[in-house]
């Protein structure tokens, strides 16, 4: 059985964000009194009791089988990673196991240390830890947006940053975007680690510290971000565009590696070029 204060703020939320008459559902005998679908619609549309589909969204229905949860997923119209998502917090057998279930942050090898310094001239990278614990970098990516060499160690957290930093906006230009990926991100984590500590520890931090983290929260959406485009204000160089990619490393799942880029040629990859030679020179 999974988690019940997940499922059922989960399944409800993606319940009200569906438009009933855009799926050809009527009204029934009078006006509807909440957003979205009613649970017997959606336990039509899945071709499940409506009871049974009840006690899944309550989270007392144990060993779900794959094909009701795909039905489900079909009914409600989730994206795949809400599907994953689903999957994750109704059937905990299948979730992920994590390298570490501690609150400490894992150790980075020595080896994946030595790649991140092998692109430290050309490519920002850093390896991010579980809650989005920042764990290593090269010169570049210490730079990148904020001055990860000068954080204190307990500060070096991207989520934590974007959040609760007070220079965050005047970096992130789409701060508002950057925020609402990031919770989605987190939210998918904590469907793949429910049991990590340092992750819980982190989302129930920023529930407390940040309006904005808890408006986001309580949207349930999911999103698992393994690349995409991000502006950044650096302080020193000015506006970069750059495109991220995250790596999930096999060995340790709730590790990512994640690179940023810029098409070559492009003024961002200059000015790239220019935060490195600044970085060699010992300049800032």
């Amino acid at each position: 059985m999974g988690h019940v204060d997940e499922i059922t703020p989960f399944l409800k939320a993606r319940r009200a964000a569906l438009d009933a008459a855009a799926l050809g559902l009527p009204d029934g005998l009078g006006r509807r009194r909440v957003r979205g679908l009613r649970r017997e619609e959606v336990a039509a549309l899945a071709g499940i009791s409506v009871d049974y589909y009840t006690r899944i969204e309550q989270g007392r229905a144990p060993a779900i089988s794959d094909s009701v949860l795909d039905a489900v997923a079909r009914a409600l119209r989730l994206t795949p990673d809400e599907h994953t998502y689903l999957r994750n917090i109704t059937q905990p057998g299948r979730r992920a196991a994590s390298g570490s279930c501690g609150t400490t942050p894992p150790l980075v090898r020595p080896q994946l240390l030595e790649l991140l310094d092998a692109m430290a001239d050309t490519v920002p990278a850093i390896v991010y830890g579980p809650g989005t614990d920042v764990l290593a970098w090269n010169r570049l990516g210490a730079r990148l947006s904020f001055d990860f060499d000068a954080l204190p160690a307990l500060e070096r957290n991207a989520a934590r940053l974007l959040f609760l930093h007070p220079d965050a906006r005047d970096l992130y230009p789409d701060w508002e975007q950057n925020a609402e990926a990031t919770v989605a991100a987190l939210r998918a984590e904590v469907g793949r680690f429910p049991d990590h500590g340092r992750l819980q520890r982190v989302v129930c931090e920023l529930q407390e510290a940040s309006a904005d983290f808890r408006r986001f929260w309580e949207t349930q959406d999911v999103v698992d971000r393994d690349h995409g485009v991000k502006r950044i204000n650096n302080p020193e160089v000015g506006e970069l565009v750059v495109t991220f990619e995250a790596f999930t490393l096999p060995a340790e799942p709730d590790l990512r590696l994640c690179t940023y880029t810029a098409p070559q040629g492009s003024p961002t990859e200059e000015r790239l070029r220019l935060l490195a030679a600044g970085l060699a020179a010992g300049v800032g």
